[in-house]
């Protein structure tokens, strides 16, 4: 094989084994991690957007992450660790145990909407992605802990979950604020 066709059968092999995942960081540590994957040479992805915050003496335009406490970077799954050992990352996103891949679309349309906000300058803010039928636990206010299965999104950030007892087939609806639930599967929160 030529040094060319090698070089050419390694990058078709890299984009191959090579996935995009979300790694967890410490609070406030996504700009930092971020550098740190830079320099090891590890393909990330930080979407920032610009936001006013305001402090006792002055207001100032701060560049946030889109996505408090997320990175993404493109790693092979055996190489995840080395993107684990970065001081700042706390975990990867995981389902089942396992590390679960970012779709290179999503991550796309993530890449525009981001570019959208900074030329309109219109920042939304994120929400909890969750589908009817999912299980989830709640996680703050006098229901933490609370589990039940999602019944539909409504408008305005709210849910309506559905807390049952299997037993005499009897169950109670509540609508919720979606910021205060969490994905759980197989008795694990994600």
């Amino acid at each position: 094989m030529t040094e060319n066709g090698k070089a050419s059968y390694q990058e078709s092999m890299k984009s191959v084994e090579s996935r995009w995942y979300a790694f967890h960081t410490r609070a406030r540590h996504e700009k930092r991690v971020n550098e740190r994957l830079q320099d090891r040479g590890v393909e990330v992805f930080l979407p920032l957007v610009t936001r006013s915050r305001q402090w006792h003496d002055r207001k100032k335009l701060v560049a946030m992450p889109l996505f408090p406490s997320y990175v993404f970077a493109r790693a092979a799954e055996d190489s995840l660790v080395r993107v684990l050992d970065t001081p700042g990352v706390a975990g990867v996103v995981r389902m089942a145990g396992r590390p679960v891949p970012v779709a290179d679309e999503e991550l796309e349309n993530v890449r525009r909407f981001a570019a959208v906000i900074v030329e309109t300058g219109n920042v939304p803010e994120p929400e909890p992605f969750f589908n009817e039928g999912q299980p989830v636990r709640i996680n703050s206010g006098p229901l933490s802990g609370v589990e039940g299965l999602i019944v539909e999104r409504r408008g305005g950030n709210r849910a309506l979950l559905q807390v049952g007892l299997k037993a005499i087939g009897q169950g109670l609806k509540l609508e919720v604020d979606q910021a205060t639930l969490q994905v759980i599967s197989n008795g694990r929160l994600e």
